[in-house]
């Protein structure tokens, strides 16, 4: 693996570092990021280009794993500088007309839409590759492999270089570089089974490090990728015994939130308890779970 070849940005979200990561990849004629963050930080990326003498329009080429705000919001803003953005096909139209991606985040955030995520510019459809599942994309002369992960949502890729997992968030939310790991499980489309045959399709590669976009490079492929399944099994055990009494999502919420901190959520370092308000919101992630079991375990 040319680990040389790959950084990790930290994009400082919302003045928290270590918390969103973009990755730039440098080629020997090119220059390729993996996940551009949301627009609220293209400054920080901007910034963090300049120290390798880049520019937004280096960029030749853009992988986002799916098109949540978080991952994706800055697409327009590098596609407007001539990148290329390949994206799962379930995710472009969105990427072309994001009104109803915008419009369903601004009832989650409300006043806080622009603060937190900035403008989501759309994207030109001549600006647009939509690779399939187990495609191969070569840019100068480096293959970059897409493997269709749903789970954490149905638009999901995983990318592949060199024996490193850009794993979005069906490689889940690991920062501080603890060994604490969690399931991100917004609606509408979070769904356990389809999460675990994700995560063993991975554990099938030989993959030398996962790097997930919260937050960081890991050499402890076997260990994350187990721990993922581990947490998906525990929490299928609690939900089947939580959900008996048909409590109401904000009930679901206040107990999905003991069980976290039961998890290990409480045990992390005090300066990284703030992230979890943003990155993986009690109230969202039980809004996810509450959906799945009414929509899609009991239908």
């Amino acid at each position: 693996m040319s680990i040389n070849k790959v950084f990790a940005i930290d994009l400082n979200f919302f003045g928290f570092p270590g918390a969103i990561a973009s990755y730039l990849v440098r080629l020997p004629r090119q220059v390729v990021l993996i996940e551009p963050g949301p627009a609220s930080t293209i400054p920080a990326l901007q910034k963090a280009l300049q120290e390798f003498d880049l520019e937004l329009s280096d960029i030749s080429d853009v992988f986002i794993t799916h098109i949540h705000l978080d991952h994706a919001g800055a697409v327009g803003w590098l596609a407007e500088q001539g990148a290329t953005i390949h994206v799962h096909p379930k995710g472009a139209s969105h990427l072309i007309n994001p009104e109803k991606l915008i419009q369903s985040a601004g009832r989650i955030y409300g006043d806080l839409m622009d603060t937190l995520w900035g403008e989501f510019k759309s994207v030109a459809e001549k600006n647009l590759h939509i690779p399939q599942d187990n495609e191969i994309i070569t840019i100068d002369g480096y293959a970059f492999q897409l493997l269709d992960t749903p789970g954490h949502s149905d638009h999901h890729y995983a990318i592949l270089f060199e024996g490193m997992l850009f794993s979005g968030d069906i490689g889940g939310i690991r920062i501080g570089n603890t060994p604490h790991i969690e399931l991100p499980t917004p609606p509408p489309e979070f769904n356990p089974p389809k999460w675990r045959a994700s995560l063993k399709r991975l554990q099938e590669l030989k993959l030398q490090a996962i790097a997930p976009t919260h937050f960081g490079i890991y050499r402890d492929v076997e260990y994350h990728l187990s721990q993922l399944l581990e947490k998906l099994d525990q929490l299928e055990e609690w939900l089947e015994k939580v959900m008996q009494s048909d409590p109401s999502v904000e009930a679901l919420s206040d107990a999905l939130g003991q069980w976290l901190d039961l998890q290990g959520r409480r045990h992390l370092p005090q300066i990284y308890q703030p992230y979890f308000a943003y990155l993986n919101p009690t109230w969202m992630s039980a809004a996810g779970i509450f959906r799945y079991w009414h929509k899609v375990r009991q239908a």
